[in-house]
């Protein structure tokens, strides 16, 4: 991963190039942004040109032996920690070093990779990733020994929200004063449940949505689509590659997360009690990152029917089941409920974040949605 290779973020890049140039490298970074807007591609291409031992004045070399080993992810200087969980395979206490192979198998086809997607590739089902006191264990020991190859090792850690708090509190010396020419680089998308003493410590580097353009001009180049194409599915991306490439391989999720808000919407209305326990069941089956892809994909649909009732259609971009939905539904997203329905939308997914049982929050939801939908301007 070359900087040239992160969609858009010019000046995001030439932030990290000129901290490179100028000596002035933070020893603990926070990569925030949004899924789908490359934090991770970022620490990863970051990473590599401080490392290149022939770098240009905009990007790495792509030659020299540190920049070969880290196209592959094999230099033994840099390290990755990031959510796992016990598995048919891996079955007591596991840590990242338990799923590297695949780890690296994963960021090679695809840098942006979502959490969802990690979870599907290493068989957790419906638990949620962690690190634990082990996992700080083994980072303290890696970052105690001398670098192998390169002047700097570096660490990056992937949604270090997902650290237990004994584990956070074990790395909060090393992340304070770490050893000479180590780096900790996390990327996280949420700060809310990040230890507050480790954000203290980090700097933060705030990284936007991709820009449409930027998006649209990379997914026409990888998919071979045309202009039309690319500018509409980037309008629809919303500045998130990871959605940009679910519209076009039109991936199961989305299709599920339109058809459950269908569902949802349409039984509440009805206010079909049984039906919509049964849906509760269901939603609740599919592990708390999935329910909680619902929660934004539903703020997200919500959001664009205001604008379509408030006569902003020209702001709003659906496909072509969503537009069919959206056509009628509008009608019952007005200024008197739409604002109700996305603080209860928002508080049953931060409900859900902090482990609370799955059918209280969704019956709680649903019960408020079935007034709200009905509430009139």
């Amino acid at each position: 991963m070359l900087l040239k290779d992160v969609i858009g973020q010019q000046k995001i890049k030439n932030q990290l190039i000129k901290t490179v140039k100028e000596g002035r490298i933070s020893h603990t970074q926070l990569f925030l942004g949004s899924e789908g807007s490359g934090n991770l591609a970022l620490a990863i291409a970051y990473a590599r040109y401080i490392c290149c031992t022939n770098k240009t004045d905009g990007d790495s070399c792509n030659t020299c032996p540190h920049c070969t080993k880290y196209q592959k992810f094999i230099h033994p200087d840099l390290h990755f920690v990031f959510p796992v969980n016990t598995t048919k395979s891996v079955t007591d206490k596991p840590v990242s070093d338990d799923f590297i192979g695949k780890w690296r198998e994963s960021i090679l086809e695809n840098p942006y990779l979502s959490l969802n997607q990690w979870y599907d590739i290493i068989g957790i089902e419906n638990k949620q990733g962690l690190m634990t006191v082990k996992e700080s264990e083994g980072i303290i020991r890696k970052l105690s020994l001398k670098s192998f190859e390169s002047d700097y090792k570096i660490m990056i850690i992937w949604h270090p929200e997902k650290m237990h708090p004994p584990a956070a509190n074990k790395l909060l010396k090393l992340i304070e004063e770490p050893p000479a020419k180590t780096i900790f680089l996390m990327v996280s998308e949420n700060t809310d449940q990040i230890l507050p003493t480790i954000l203290s410590r980090s700097q933060i580097v705030k990284i936007p949505k991709i820009e449409n353009n930027d998006l649209a001009g990379y997914i026409k180049d990888k998919f071979g689509l045309d202009d039309k194409k690319s500018k509409e599915i980037a309008n629809l991306a919303e500045g998130n590659y990871q959605k940009a490439a679910e519209i076009i391989n039109n991936t199961e999720e989305h299709e599920n997360n339109l058809e459950k808000f269908i569902q949802l919407m349409r039984l509440c209305y009805g206010g079909k009690m049984l039906e919509i326990l049964k849906w509760i069941d269901e939603i609740v089956s599919t592990g708390r990152e999935r329910q909680k892809s619902f929660l934004d994909y539903s703020l997200a649909i919500l959001r664009k029917n205001l604008l379509i009732s408030l006569d902003k259609s020209e702001l709003v971009y659906l496909s072509e089941k969503e537009s069919d939905f959206s056509n009628k539904f509008h009608q019952f997203i007005n200024d008197s409920n739409a604002f109700q329905i996305t603080q209860e939308i928002n508080k049953a997914y931060a409900d859900i974040e902090r482990n609370a049982y799955g059918r209280i929050v969704f019956l709680d939801l649903s019960l408020k949605l079935r007034k709200l939908i009905r509430k009139q301007n």
